[in-house]
């Protein structure tokens, strides 16, 4: 029952575990609704402060446009300081006019690109996880190698989508085009 409130009796559960879970924040009670019972509420916690987050006082349409240049201020920094996403872009930049001028369908034709853009989108993410984890420290540590590594593990795994996607749906019609060209 994910998202409903789910309700325990006090009673069943041991003092320790619920100053535990109370601690962390999992729970919080109600006041009694009736003599001798009190509910337990493991849905969210209760708001830990009334102080508004200052980052998040934009609104409407300021708040679409500074997303839009914080979105390209990212961009930006991952053109200029990434080498791994300028060789990405370059090859994006071969195949996604490439995957428009094939004699393909529009299904086959949106896969193509899907799974060109795919590899750039997986390519920031692993960006963002390398500059967060460099942040927080630059001396190795295991799972900070780890963390690294799976973000390189998840850019494999698109590459080899997007090969996978272009040598079957893309492959057979360049062979053909190949074949009635030389032969």
């Amino acid at each position: 029952m994910a998202g409903s409130l789910r309700r325990v009796r006090l009673a069943s559960a041991s003092a320790q575990a619920r100053a535990v879970a109370r601690e962390r924040g999992l729970i919080h009670l109600q006041s009694p609704l009736r003599r001798g019972t009190r509910r337990l509420f493991i849905d969210h916690p209760p708001p830990r402060d009334k102080q508004p987050n200052p980052y998040k006082g934009n609104r409407g349409i300021m708040r679409a446009w500074r997303a839009l240049k914080y979105s390209l201020s990212g961009f930006k920094f991952a053109v200029f300081e990434e080498s791994a996403f300028r060789q990405e872009l370059a090859l994006a930049a071969i195949l996604l006019p490439a995957a428009v001028f094939l004699p393909v369908t529009s299904v086959e034709r949106v896969l193509l690109i899907g799974s060109v853009l795919l590899v750039l989108i997986i390519e920031l993410v692993n960006s963002s996880i390398e500059a967060a984890i460099d942040r927080i420290s630059l001396e190795r540590h295991e799972l900070s190698k780890r963390a690294k590594d799976f973000g390189s593990a998840a850019v494999l795994i698109a590459l080899g989508l997007c090969l996978l996607t272009w040598a079957l749906l893309a492959g057979p019609v360049i062979v053909e085009r190949v074949r009635t060209a030389f032969f």
